[in-house]
């Protein structure tokens, strides 16, 4: 995809929803950290379904500890990995009061050194709370950013890469979420929804479909 394609790619994304989201719910860095976390293999309307509850009682580090791990279980324990995910969340809160007054950190380096936080994760950290051009590429990201021929890669490290250098600057902020809302709601894995997607004329994606499922994950 050139450059001509990629600017018309995002003018539509952007026409089409101008201020993209994140879907979890939050109110601060440190409630989008709980989520984000929480998010891993399970959807973000599970995650919402406990955080909502959880938020209410405990939203802080501190607050959070004192609740403990099995204080937080009962709102968590729909959420699949609850068990290990729930001593992330304590271990994490510990480290924030420790070596960051309680404080989310700006920086990838501190984010990737909280307990169960990776590089996809430090980047919506880092797009969604703190306003840097990061792109957390997940499944729906690959799987878009392959399939159009948008930036093509066989990891996710090599498709990030590949975006930030193939994403036109004035896009850069909200990429991240346009591209995980197409993959979520129209360039699904096996059921692309090509007649009513609004970028079909600029993918190279060549099993274009809106009748039937296509084969694989991609």
């Amino acid at each position: 995809m050139n450059l001509e394609k990629r600017r018309a790619f995002f003018e539509q994304l952007k026409a089409n929803n101008s201020h993209p989201e994140t879907e979890l719910e939050y109110s601060s860095p440190f409630e989008l950290l709980i989520a984000v976390l929480l998010s891993a293999q399970a959807t973000d309307v599970s995650v919402n379904k406990g955080t909502r509850k959880l938020f209410k009682i405990a939203n802080t580090p501190q607050t959070l500890i004192e609740l403990g791990e099995e204080g937080v279980k009962p709102y968590i324990q729909h959420i699949g990995l609850f068990n290990s995910k729930g001593r992330h969340i304590q271990e994490t809160c510990r480290l924030l009061l420790e070596k960051h007054q309680g404080e989310v950190p700006q920086n990838r380096e501190a984010l990737e050194a909280l307990p169960g936080v990776g590089r996809k994760t430090a980047n919506v950290i880092l797009n969604t709370a703190f306003g840097q051009p990061t792109i957390a590429v997940d499944t729906h990201i690959f799987r878009v950013s392959n399939r159009t021929g948008l930036a093509p890669g066989k990891d996710v490290v090599k498709v990030e890469e590949q975006l930030l250098k193939r994403v036109p600057k004035e896009f850069l902020q909200d990429a991240h979420h346009w591209l995980i809302l197409h993959g979520r709601y129209t360039c699904k894995a096996r059921n692309p929804e090509c007649a009513q997607c609004i970028v079909e004329p600029l993918c190279s994606f060549k099993q274009k479909t809106g009748k039937g499922k296509v084969r694989g994950d991609i």
